[in-house]
């Protein structure tokens, strides 16, 4: 298998596919979707998102996880650096490859894309050959960001991922779309002009400028330096995590964006920031990211609390998910910051769990909206009574979402709790309280969704789920329980990464 290009195969396909239903769509009219172009549209994009699956799990079955470094590696020269005739030194590459670290977040990646499609088969009725083509583009940008091995490479793909989402919220989102949509870029575009300035000052760094990341892990920046650059990263995945205070963005993105921008974001976009953390800030600038250590502990404590109580004062069904997301991404922070192997290991297992959970409990709100066009709480009660399937799901996930012991969600929040402890009992406490919170409001959720008696006459004739959504849900679900019941399985995967990670701090 050596030589093969899978990873750019992985990355680009979805790319080339959007390219070609462009180009078949502009060939056969030109004056916008009937039916058949738009079931074709949706066919086809099911088609891509499920060769790219496979594709990943092609590559999963050639990862060694008992590797540390990275693995199948694709180098070629892009520009700058210094040199001839083919052979240049340092400068701007596209370097792509693969560690126990990444390799997970691409397979969440390219599992919940073709779910993202099949959630969108009938509530999508405009524009559907462009919503299917920025989908595919997003796919894209996603797999590039675990991807790339290179500064510069990683930078596109981080901040051309911001386009497709753009517009996905702002064409196919609700009545306040342009307000969540620009608050969304803006946010998110500012923070990472911070990181790019440091990147080009990391770039001049050394006798042969680079922006290679494996050559910038083995450069030792001065404590000074370290602090400066370890603020510039931040500045733009605390927004991206999203972390108190820089998370005000993501509840209104949330409740505007259709259901599959909503898994998107929350399933995949979200982990862009805790990755960027472990790839860069601890390994890079060890000496910062101690130094940093308790007011990210506060930072963490603040969201897991705070919108935790937010969340239970929420109306909106995605508004208090997103909430909930916020929280749980100050898990993520605390597991991360730790700077223990259990804390990381925690962080990661919750990032991982966090994109299943979340994501379904948004294509869960999903199925209940596609039928009554209204995520209002209190318009809702004894669904049970109509849905009984969509109620056991919804419990199954309302409980992974709280931590129940037997589900991922459990696995994660116990080990970021733990690592915490080692290094600041003050930081699990305020965590526990999250935990208890969570239990408060989802609970609350669910109880005033699903059970008691039918008040509301417009519910009588709501319909069961189909087959289309059941597919969409079970393997989630699955995914959930599995994790939850086995946790080596992601663990094994991850051990080799996290343990070069702590020796890259133990390095600094």
């Amino acid at each position: 298998m050596q030589g093969l290009p899978i990873l750019s195969f992985m990355t680009f396909f979805p790319l080339l596919g959007a390219v070609i239903i462009l180009i078949v769509r502009s060939a056969t009219s030109g004056q916008g979707d009937n039916p058949t172009q738009s079931r074709a549209a949706l066919q086809t994009g099911l088609f891509i998102t499920v060769a790219t699956f496979l594709a990943s799990v092609f590559m999963l079955l050639n990862f060694d996880p008992n590797t540390s470094g990275f693995q199948m590696i694709e180098d070629v020269h892009w520009f700058g650096g210094e040199g001839g005739g083919g052979k240049y030194v340092g400068g701007v590459r596209y370097k792509m490859g693969v560690d126990g670290l990444s390799v997970l977040l691409i397979m969440l990646t390219t599992v919940l894309m073709p779910l993202c499609i099949l959630a969108s088969w009938t509530s999508i009725k405009e524009r559907v050959t462009e919503y299917v083509v920025a989908f595919l583009i997003l796919e894209t940008m996603m797999i590039g960001v675990f991807c790339a091995l290179d500064l510069v490479l990683f930078y596109f793909f981080f901040e051309a991922g911001l386009i497709p989402m753009f517009i996905i919220i702002g064409v196919w989102g609700g009545k306040n779309k342009i307000y969540a949509s620009y608050k969304f870029f803006l946010y998110t575009l500012l923070g990472s002009l911070f990181m790019l300035a440091a990147i080009i000052y990391m770039y001049l760094q050394g006798d042969t400028p680079t922006s290679d990341i494996q050559s910038l892990y083995r450069h030792s920046f001065t404590p000074s330096e370290q602090t400066w650059l370890w603020l510039a990263f931040a500045a733009s995945f605390a927004v991206k995590l999203p972390m108190w205070p820089v998370h005000t963005w993501l509840p209104d993105a949330h409740v505007q964006a259709p259901t599959a921008g909503s898994v998107i974001l929350a399933g995949v976009l979200l982990k862009m920031g805790g990755y960027g953390f472990l790839r860069f800030s601890l390994p890079m600038f060890p000496d910062a990211s101690l130094f940093f250590q308790p007011f990210m502990f506060g930072l963490a404590v603040i969201a897991i609390v705070y919108t935790s109580l937010v969340a239970f004062r929420q109306t909106d069904m995605k508004k208090l998910i997103a909430y909930s997301s916020v929280a749980h991404m100050g898990f993520v922070t605390l597991g991360i910051f730790s700077l223990t192997e259990i804390g990381i290991q925690g962080a990661i297992f919750q990032m991982l769990s966090h994109g299943l959970i979340s994501s379904a409990l948004f294509l869960l709100v999903g199925v209940i909206y596609d039928r009554m066009h209204t995520r209002d709480i209190a318009f809702y009660g004894g669904l049970v009574n109509k849905m009984p399937v969509f109620a056991a799901l919804f419990m199954l996930f309302t409980m992974a979402n709280v931590g129940l012991p037997g589900t991922s969600g459990f696995v994660g929040e116990f080990l970021t709790m733990v690592g915490a402890f080692q290094i600041a009992t003050w930081a699990a406490v305020g965590a526990a309280l999250g935990v208890i919170f969570s239990a408060v409001y989802m609970l609350r959720l669910y109880r005033e969704t699903v059970f008691g008696e039918i008040e509301n006459d417009k519910l009588i004739g709501i319909t069961r789920m189909n087959t289309r959504e059941l597919v969409t849900i079970v393997p989630l679900a699955a995914g959930t329980i599995l994790f939850g019941v086995a946790p080596w399985i992601l663990m094994d995967v991850t051990m080799p990464a996290t343990l070069k990670i702590l020796s890259a701090m133990g390095g600094g």
